[in-house]
């Protein structure tokens, strides 16, 4: 079994491959569940604005403010990015 060696400032530790991947994987399980409730919050955030567009006699889905949240998406992540804002997007209004 090989090791990894991590130097910090006070102190060098020496880190098996298997503890390196057991602990960056705990690490993105905490992202993912971070990333998870920031959805659940734009869902929140979705549906009080659906609410007030469509009581003021608007529509429920309003395409150029979705233009632009694919275009935002597109811009940072590239292709995936767009496809990743359409889920966000079917989550947050459902299908169309």
């Amino acid at each position: 079994m090989s090791t990894t060696t991590i130097a910090t400032t006070t102190t060098a530790a020496t880190v098996t491959p298997e503890q390196l991947i057991a602990g960056s994987r705990e690490r993105i399980d905490a992202i993912d569940d971070r990333i998870i409730g920031l959805i659940q919050e734009r869902m929140a955030v979705s549906t009080v604005i659906q609410e007030a567009r469509i009581g003021s006699g608007g529509r429920r889905v309003h395409l150029s403010r979705e233009m632009e949240v694919l275009t935002h998406w597109s811009d940072a992540l590239g292709k995936p990015g767009t496809t990743l804002a359409m889920t966000l997007l079917e989550l947050c209004r459902g299908r169309v």
